[in-house]
């Protein structure tokens, strides 16, 4: 073997050796990027059932709040009639019940300086 060659065999040799070296991170990344899609996939697996119950749930309060909102503007309509009742009352009753005091106010003062 001449010179020539010997140099051409070392020089295919760490050729080869810098592809192998190089190739294991790349085998390392493949691996890597295998896991994340196995990851991605049984995240979506996983999320669509979550999805669809959040769905059903978000349906569900929707109903109880126009329940609620339904309530809420009954109880407005019996406050409404309430005050409209006390202000009748208040008229109806107030009137009269303070002309029966002004009378015995002055009946009291009558009968009162009789003795």
């Amino acid at each position: 073997m001449s010179g020539a060659e010997i140099a051409g065999i070392i020089i295919s040799a760490a050729v080869a050796l810098l592809v192998l070296l190089l190739g294991l991170p790349l085998v390392k990344l493949a691996r890597l990027i295998d896991e994340s899609a196995r990851s991605v996939q049984i995240f979506n697996n996983e999320l669509e059932p979550i999805l669809s119950e959040a769905k059903v749930t978000l349906v569900e309060a929707n109903k109880q709040l126009q329940r609620v909102d339904k309530i809420t503007s009954d109880v407005e309509q019996v406050t409404t009639n309430i005050n409209s009742l006390v202000a009748v009352v208040t008229s109806a009753v107030g009137g009269p019940v303070t002309k029966l005091a002004g009378v015995v106010q002055g009946l009291m003062k009558v009968f009162g300086s009789r003795r």
